[in-house]
């Protein structure tokens, strides 16, 4: 009797025209372990690999938290898990990180990364859970405080970058923008309960929008909107027809920001994490926040500042921290991030 014949594997799908243009296309950038030379091309032409995340003024971070070995360390956003490494790197021997993040699509992806370096198991603590909860946590598993504190508020680039999870109006997919899919009302779904003041609220706050009025009126009379592309239409037709092509464009970036941080509750997130963050150090202890926008990094320099008045801390960042102009050259996804420190009292 003959051997079955083995099966032949699958070809991978073949791209429309020269060159790859979908995020599931990019398939060497997806693997950077089989195509390194690929993908240095790719990041030497100051973009970000798809299915990567680049992170942002690690330098400058290392800098602020000055993290040594045997200190425990805390990621808030674990995000790739990029400054992950490096601040568990830089607490070896003994030293252990502690890092949590929502999503539960790209965290067993980061674990999986910082256990492939080579870290002992035991010098990592990661939970799938919100920041905000933060506190919780470190009474469990360091129950006397941290040494130092990363919370790097940006959105990852696989998660940008990503179609499917409706953070891009580059491809047409579904409205979401949910951190966790598992979680909580999709954008879709929390636009069809809100109202034209709500969202212009919204747009104001969260996004500096001009045309917030405008814009939220148009949104809310269009519903229901299921697509991120049908929802970046609304946004370009509601504009005065003096706006150029190239700020109708911005005014979409900024709507979407505006309902991600909405359906994300991300202020309110950050609000109760600065309320609790002191109890979560030691005294002495390190901490470091990179804001995206205005509305994050105002939170950050009040509660900061407040701090510093009521002797909680003993120093801050005098001014804003910004990536530096190689840096911003290379990763465009740099240039609007802003960095503020913060040394709690030594004593108690």
């Amino acid at each position: 009797m003959r051997e079955p014949l083995p099966e032949k594997p699958k070809r991978r799908v073949r791209y429309s025209g020269k060159n790859p243009r979908q995020f599931h296309e990019k398939y060497k950038e997806h693997a950077p372990e089989r195509f390194a030379d690929d993908v240095a091309k790719v990041i030497a032409s100051g973009k970000t690999p798809a299915g990567t995340h680049r992170p942002i003024m690690v330098r400058e971070i290392q800098e602020a938290l000055k993290p040594l070995p045997g200190e425990i360390v805390v990621d808030c956003t674990l995000g790739y898990g990029g400054h992950a490494a490096e601040l568990l790197r830089a607490v070896q021997p003994g030293g252990k990180l502690i890092a949590v993040d929502a999503d539960p699509l790209e965290l067993p992806r980061a674990e999986a990364r910082l256990l492939g370096v080579g870290f002992p198991a035991e010098s990592l603590v990661i939970r799938r859970m919100n920041y905000a909860g933060i506190a919780q946590l470190l009474g469990q598993e360091a129950p006397g405080g941290a040494d130092v504190l990363l919370a790097d508020l940006g959105l990852s680039s696989m998660q940008i970058d990503n179609p499917a999870r409706g953070f891009t109006f580059k491809t047409d997919a579904p409205l979401d923008m949910r951190m966790n899919p598992e979680r909580g009302l999709s954008a879709a779904e929390l636009l069809s309960r809100t109202t034209a003041k709500e969202l212009t609220s919204w747009l104001t706050e969260y996004a500096d929008e001009p045309n917030a009025g405008l814009v939220g009126t148009a949104i809310i009379q269009s519903l229901p909107v299921s697509t991120t592309t049908s929802l970046a239409q609304i946004v370009r037709s509601a504009l005065p027809p003096t706006v150029k092509p190239e700020a109708a464009e911005d005014s979409v970036r900024r709507v979407f920001q505006a309902i991600r941080i909405a359906v994300n509750d991300e202020l309110g997130a950050l609000k109760m994490f600065l309320r609790n963050l002191p109890g979560c150090m030691k005294p002495g202890g390190r901490i470091a926040i990179l804001t995206f926008h205005s509305g994050e990094d105002r939170l950050v320099k009040h509660a900061f500042k407040a701090g510093l008045q009521d002797g909680t801390y003993s120093a801050i960042t005098d001014i804003v921290i910004r990536a530096s102009p190689e840096e911003q050259h290379a990763n465009s996804r740099s240039r609007p991030a802003k960095l503020r420190w913060a040394v709690l009292n030594p004593t108690d």
